[in-house]
């Protein structure tokens, strides 16, 4: 019945996923939460060059993908 649940569950996040686009950018905190990781050490990672903001102060969505597939 669990490995149902979960089966079930899984699916919903990937429909979810395919039909609602993601933002082009998003907050640091947005971007800790994609990231696993706590919205300091983002905040670190902007200051260190490996995040850039873009002028509205937000991060482009493609340097979240980088990292992830980079952790992957």
């Amino acid at each position: 019945m669990q490995t149902n649940n979960l089966d079930i569950a899984q699916e919903a996040v990937r429909l979810y996923a395919e039909t609602h686009p993601r933002p082009p950018h998003v907050t640091q905190l947005q971007a800790a939460e994609m990231l696993g990781l706590s919205r300091w050490t983002v905040a670190k990672m902007v200051e260190s060059g490996q995040l850039r903001l873009n002028g509205c102060g937000r991060i482009p969505i493609g340097q979240i993908d980088k990292l992830l597939a980079a952790s992957a």
